[in-house]
């Protein structure tokens, strides 16, 4: 059975007001600004799910104790998980850490116009033709190549590379499927500074 994220971006004033005035609002659920469902990514920031790649940023809090009430009424408790993570917190992690354990997916990569490698997503769009490369025959090479074959290993394919490795937490986390997310929650701490953003996310 898989597990999904739930959550909302919540605000507040910490310029100018007194800290009795300031309350936390709901801006937005997270639904209209993510659609993924990735095990390393939820490991990463929260340690659902993949709890040994990464030091979690944001495990296991709770609801905040002083939670939006448009919050605390979309909140669905669950005995997967409910935490939050501001966006001072966030600016702080180190994205360029590398996972613990060698990712059980391949990774792919794209060369640059500068002719370097660039890591361009875990997911091969081409199962054929990765089985082509890496001569996997049975569906745990195909599908979980990290657990059959030694870091490090490269199969070269023109302009793609597939490779063995590990996550940087960036890549875990990746732009492509949260960059909407964390673009909203930059521009709010530009108005309500980093303290004053936070992300409340569930699990189910």
């Amino acid at each position: 059975m898989g597990t999904d994220i739930f959550g909302v971006i919540e605000c507040r004033w910490d310029r100018w007001l007194d800290e009795d005035d300031r309350s936390w609002d709901a801006v937005c659920s997270i639904d209209h600004l993510y659609n993924g469902r990735s095990y390393a990514a939820f490991g990463a920031l929260f340690g659902v799910r993949d709890t040994a790649s990464f030091r979690p940023l944001a495990a296991d809090r709770g609801l905040p104790p002083d939670v939006s009430p448009v919050t605390l009424t979309h909140h669905m408790p669950s005995d997967q998980g409910t935490s939050w993570i501001s966006w001072a917190e966030l600016e702080a992690a180190d994205w360029d850490e590398y996972a613990a354990e060698t990712d059980d997916c391949v990774h792919e990569y794209r060369r640059g116009p500068d002719g370097t490698w660039a890591f361009h997503g875990r997911s091969v769009d081409d199962l054929n033709r990765w089985g082509e490369l890496s001569g996997a025959k049975d569906s745990l090479a195909l599908y979980h190549p990290g657990r059959v074959y030694p870091e490090g290993t490269e199969w070269p394919d023109g302009d793609r590379l597939f490779r063995i490795g590990r996550l940087r937490r960036r890549e875990a986390v990746g732009d492509s499927e949260w960059g909407a997310l964390w673009s909203v929650m930059r521009t709010l701490a530009g108005l309500h500074g980093a303290e004053g953003v936070r992300l409340v996310v569930w699990f189910a």
